[in-house]
């Protein structure tokens, strides 16, 4: 009987509406927060098929490879969302894959010290499919400032973009590379200037995937993406926060 008298003042103490909260398998201290922020009280669920490669160790905290790969839930998704939960900014990238692009992309990020990261994906279910891995790095990557704010070299090559593109057995890959410092407004007199969105882009100029990156991509991105029919022809458009375009074929 006194069991069942807390169990009722327990479930009393619960608001109403509150979603419990899966064990994160990765145990970081700020899973809730990070939950909070960036799928709210949705349904979610840990899902292995949401796969996230890290190296090992990262010895240099700029320029940390990182590759999301939600292929396994392809046909199905509405976005991706990557973000590191030690991160000074945690946001990583919004992703919105279009049927002809896998979803799988790599990049490389800034890390301020050891982390997990994450992707959440949202299916057109309304459910998010959580996947990570936990990243050892040393520490100051986001608060390190960018070679090029100090380099003229920058300034005149600003948006230069240069690309390549490695057929596979079905489809291809794209990897491309722009100059930019993409720095994290972190660092005293040196204001975020990076670049804030990319689009994938058809040879008759449809909007294709799309995608949102935050201050933690690596200065000089490269970025790397899959396609399923290696016969059509793409470009990219860029726009960072100073509204600076740039478009290039690949």
């Amino acid at each position: 009987m006194k069991k069942q008298v807390a169990a009722v003042l327990l479930a009393a103490l619960i608001p109403l509406g509150a979603q419990a909260t899966e064990v994160d398998p990765l145990e970081s201290p700020l899973w809730n927060s990070m939950r909070l922020l960036f799928i709210g009280e949705d349904k979610y669920v840990f899902d292995e098929r949401v796969v996230v490669e890290v190296p090992e160790f990262a010895e240099d905290p700029t320029q940390v490879p990182i590759t999301v790969n939600a292929s396994a839930l392809s046909g199905n998704i509405e976005k991706i969302v990557s973000f590191a939960d030690l991160n000074p900014i945690q946001h990583i990238f919004t992703y919105y894959p279009h049927p002809e692009i896998v979803p799988r992309v790599s990049l490389r990020i800034k890390v301020q010290q050891g982390t997990a990261i994450r992707a959440a994906v949202l299916t057109k279910d309304g459910v998010w499919h959580i996947g990570g891995s936990y990243l050892d790095a040393a520490g100051g990557g986001c608060t390190t400032p960018s070679t090029g704010n100090a380099n003229p070299y920058w300034e005149s090559h600003l948006g230069e973009t240069k690309s390549r593109f490695f057929p596979r057995e079905e489809g291809g890959r794209y990897k491309f590379k722009v100059i930019h410092p993409m720095d994290t407004g972190l660092v005293d007199s040196i204001p975020e200037f990076y670049i804030e969105q990319v689009v994938v882009r058809s040879e008759a100029g449809k909007d294709l995937a799309k995608m949102d990156l935050s201050q933690p991509v690596s200065e000089n991105p490269v970025i790397t993406f899959d396609v399923r029919d290696k016969s059509h022809k793409y470009s990219v458009w860029m726009r960072d926060n100073g509204a600076n375009e740039f478009e290039t074929a690949l």
